[in-house]
């Protein structure tokens, strides 16, 4: 099929679910690269879609998937396998000792939804709160506590959901005197604002400990420690999103290990399978086994599945293995330099942020106001894309243009300053043309 058809029977057969596609077809990918139809190598800034983790097609997740689909593929879900106690006993292993049990899935909502039904089980209440920028999955429940984009037009969310004042620093009107952000404030703002709608059936509050998808928005050091004190004084549990921050990606295995704060719920997607769809959640033994006495049910047709756990074992051991959490934070330190000196080059990057390799930079048309980019970030990503780089925007309301820093944990130096610098090369382009020099000061 030539590229012409294509992109034809693209348009006649495949539904659309979000942004419009990347105008390239992709026949390969190995390591830090995708490669499209024409021969072109892509360096992937993206790891997929945040997944791919290990680097696309490592010899030893396609040896696993090999293996084991010859062997033992899939199972009625009420049944156990070796790989799936194994993955289970291993999570365990670098997790706090009360997260102990733990439940194998698919996806990223789909774990979500799991722990939101226990935790609204465990506790005999409803309502659940969720971050105004966060993002949580597209199934239901999670989708009803996904504030960042797709609440109109589908009806009525699920009944509880409130959300909740993200802490952006950059663009907080919650300040000190010296100017800087006072997300102590805030965050006992929110919860009045919670305390005047709650029926009084708090549940949960799902958080993520860096908002990816709302924008690369990382929790402030300590805004943790004190959520989990406001959370336990209303009898509530935490559920933490590790999708994207999970398994090494912010410098530390699980990034709440940053605050020394453990969720009761924990869930993990994206980074687990390495790209290949898996996910997890995480509790303690005690509301498991309060849940289980209460009828819990969530019977999955992939849940158990051997596949799955061979993958998110394999993931786990290369992680430990080559030490890559460490790598990710001498790497994120690396990076976070360089994107400061490119904030220093172009005043349209407003702000850096993030933390190991899951950074990100707002864009703005002016410093002072931080008026929003959105078009410069788009003709940023397009010559990015025709210099060989792939690297994700966000853009939300009232935001710049949020550029998405997340390669793959096994990206060498070398390509990560490639890519910094085809990225320093397209504001230098984009910033030269006649409609960016006026609107850009």
């Amino acid at each position: 099929m030539d590229t012409a058809r294509f992109w034809a029977a693209a348009d006649r057969h495949v539904i659309r679910s979000g942004p419009p596609f990347t105008p390239r077809i992709i026949e390969s990918a190995s390591g830090t690269y995708i490669f499209d139809s024409d021969g072109a190598a892509i360096l992937d800034f993206t790891s997929g879609q945040m997944s791919a983790v290990l680097g696309h097609c490592h010899p030893e997740i396609a040896e696993t998937v090999s293996s084991t689909v010859a062997n033992l593929d899939h199972l009625y879900t009420g049944m156990l396998s070796r790989p799936v106690v194994d993955f289970s006993v291993r999570l365990a292993a670098t997790l706090p000792a009360q997260l102990s049990k733990t439940m194998l899935l698919s996806t990223g909502g789909e774990a979500n939804e799991a722990a939101i039904k226990m935790a609204k089980l465990y506790t005999g209440k409803y309502e659940v709160i969720a971050f105004d920028h966060s993002w949580h999955g597209m199934t239901s429940g999670a989708a009803s506590l996904t504030y960042s984009a797709g609440h109109q037009g589908y009806g009525p969310p699920m009944p509880g959901t409130m959300t909740f004042p993200t802490p952006n620093a950059y663009r907080s009107p919650f300040r000190r005197p010296d100017g800087s952000h006072d997300w102590e404030s805030e965050l006992d703002y929110g919860f009045q604002l919670i305390d005047r709608q709650s029926a009084g059936s708090l549940a949960a509050f799902l958080v993520e400990p860096i908002l990816s998808s709302g924008g690369i928005i990382e929790l402030p050091v300590g805004y943790l420690a004190r959520l989990r004190e406001l959370c336990d004084a209303r009898g509530m549990l935490i559920i933490l999103d590790e999708a994207q921050t999970g398994l090494g990606r912010t410098g530390t295995m699980y990034a709440f290990e940053r605050d020394g704060v453990a969720p009761d719920l924990l869930t993990l997607s994206k980074t687990l399978g390495a790209g290949l769809p898996v996910s997890a959640m995480v509790t303690s033994e005690e509301i498991e086994a309060t849940c289980h006495d209460r009828g819990y049910l969530f019977f999955t047709t992939h849940g158990a599945d051997p596949l799955a756990a061979a993958v998110a074992l394999t993931t786990l051991t290369v992680i430990q293995r080559d030490d890559l959490a460490q790598r990710a934070a001498k790497l994120g330190d690396h990076l976070r330099q360089r994107l400061i000196e490119l904030q220093l080059r172009y005043q349209v990057i407003g702000d850096v942020r993030g933390r190991g390799l899951l950074q990100g930079i707002e864009l703005v048309t002016d410093p002072v106001e931080r008026t929003p980019a959105d078009l410069l970030g788009a003709a940023v990503i397009e010559e990015c894309l025709r210099l060989g780089l792939h690297i994700n925007i966000v853009q939300l309301p009232g935001m710049g243009a949020i550029f998405r820093i997340a390669p793959p944990l096994t990206i060498d130096q070398a390509d990560l300053d490639r890519g910094l610098d085809m990225l320093d090369e397209a504001f230098s382009s984009v910033l030269d043309q006649p409609t960016f020099r006026r609107s850009c000061r």
